[in-house]
């Protein structure tokens, strides 16, 4: 499990995800001749204690909905469904990579009105 902070810098917080994409990526490689899936899951916001205050407060709610373009906060199902994926044969030719269930965190929303 990764985060949406794989790719978004967030001062004060180095410890959250560093390393989890080349870890994976490297434990990937490493066993991909054993045709053993190795993927990371990077959820946004999530309806999740860690973020209640977040989802509980308008204002604070507004502010986390200006960094998500779809504008929703994920349910725990969103990633869930994902991960089932990725364990599913279904995935079976999809390794060393992460999938960013975020709404389009990660597209830098600040950017979209060209900056």
């Amino acid at each position: 499990m990764s985060s949406v902070h794989e790719m978004i810098p967030w001062a004060g917080h180095v410890n959250y995800a560093a390393g989890v994409r080349l870890l994976m990526q490297s434990l990937a490689q490493e066993v991909a001749p054993e045709r053993i899936r190795i993927n990371a899951v990077a959820p946004g916001a999530i309806r999740t204690p860690i973020n209640r205050e977040a989802w509980e407060m308008p204002e604070a709610l507004q502010r986390l909905l200006q960094l998500i373009p779809y504008g929703r906060i994920g349910e725990p199902d969103d990633v869930a469904q994902v991960v089932t994926w990725l364990s599913s044969n279904e995935a079976d030719y999809v390794t060393g990579t992460t999938i960013f269930v975020d709404s389009g965190m990660t597209l830098y929303p600040g950017f979209a009105d060209n900056g």
